[in-house]
């Protein structure tokens, strides 16, 4: 499936955020399927929330409420993966909604079962590109320090091993690394990078900044290193991907994650919307609980589906959902949250344009000449 599904409800989307009428539903939504997780993560508390969790058949009528108008799926969690159902899950969402992309992060402890389950959803979402993140947040001891698991850095290697086996018979799917920048591994994240690179070759590494979420329950915890802190580890991570030479899909998710790193950094110094968030809009989060929020960092409820017989869209057009669009609208919050932030970037045309001269630019061969003004107009 093509992004190019999504161009369609753009202009829809970004009227809704300049009316502050509903028009469409979102395009990215992320299903946390349980609070329930076997890490202890220094940076996540998640695991300490209470759990009431919608059965599958309960997914099964919110998605269908939603129809096609998902491209982006994500189902978070805790830890996805100790939902043994998981895979009717991601099976429900696809015959609903036919998303282009379904990605689920996992921190590897199961590796006797992970690689079953992902094939599983493999099968069941065959026209989706199907992106699994391993996290990592260290190199062996150091990650499983910070994840609180003993052994934990030996079992998600022997998932990530199962995983790339997979990879050589699913060309649907997509091996990330994915690393959670903190103050606890910011100063070692270039040997972390320079690691996953050199060995273990993903075909994505992604990053995401240490947020204080009132979902993971981190407010107050002083987890989130500074601009200067956080610019430095970025930095190599970004000298790390200059000789790459993508192609594709590949290059043009590429300059968006470039895009990414500089609006964090921006956010991080500025401490204000870099560009307009259309969390609540272009993108949703539903609780494990069936809570609709506009994201994880507020977690501030919409409304609960169970309450609105399944229906988000019924949720989406309540009350309390446009006091929230207005309250983000007016600016009275700011984050990098990732899985927003690439939404919004999306809608945003100066970010594009960015991207689109980016990727423009690295096809110039090099020592090629650039076309003059004569040449242009011939």
């Amino acid at each position: 499936m093509s992004l190019l599904k999504v161009l369609p409800d753009i202009p829809v989307l970004k009227a809704s955020y300049a009316t502050g009428r509903v028009l469409g539903l979102p395009v990215n939504i992320t299903v946390s399927v349980s609070y329930r997780c076997n890490s202890r993560c220094k940076t996540c508390n998640v695991w300490l929330l209470p759990n009431d969790d919608l059965a599958v058949g309960e997914w099964d009528k919110v998605f269908h409420s939603l129809g096609h108008a998902p491209y982006w799926f994500t189902f978070s969690g805790g830890e996805p993966t100790l939902r043994p159902d998981l895979p009717d899950m991601v099976a429900s969402a696809y015959r609903h909604c036919q998303p282009g992309i379904i990605n689920i992060p996992t921190n590897g402890i199961q590796d006797k079962r992970i690689p079953g389950a992902v094939e599983k959803v493999l099968l069941a979402a065959p026209k989706s590109e199907v992106i699994i993140n391993l996290s990592l947040d260290g190199i062996g001891p150091d990650h499983d320090e910070i994840r609180g698991v003993r052994e934990n850095w030996r079992h998600a290697m022997a998932t990530y091993a199962g995983l790339k086996e997979l990879k050589s018979r699913y060309s649907h799917l997509t091996l990330g690394v994915h690393t959670v920048i903190s103050n606890f591994n910011v100063e070692k994240f270039p040997a972390l990078c320079e690691y996953v690179q050199r060995e273990l070759k993903p075909d994505s590494f992604i990053t995401e900044i240490a947020e204080e979420r009132v979902e993971l329950d981190t407010v107050g915890l002083g987890i989130t290193p500074t601009a200067a802190r956080y610019e430095v580890a970025i930095d190599a991570l970004l000298e790390s991907l200059r000789d790459q030479h993508l192609t594709g899909v590949a290059e043009v998710t590429q300059a968006f994650r470039r895009q990414y790193y500089s609006l964090v950094k921006r956010t991080l110094r500025e401490h204000r919307q870099v560009i307009p968030c259309m969390a609540g809009v272009a993108s949703a989060q539903i609780a494990p609980n069936g809570d609709v929020w506009t994201c994880c960092i507020r977690a501030q409820s919409m409304g609960n589906l169970r309450e609105h017989g399944y229906d988000f869209g019924s949720v989406w057009r309540s009350g309390q959902a446009d006091q929230l669009r207005r309250s983000i609208k007016a600016g009275e919050c700011f984050c990098p949250l990732a899985n927003a932030a690439y939404t919004n970037m999306l809608m945003h045309v100066p970010t594009v344009a960015k991207v689109a001269t980016e990727v423009a630019r690295s096809r110039v061969p090099v020592g090629s000449k650039r076309p003059g003004r004569q040449e242009q107009s011939a």
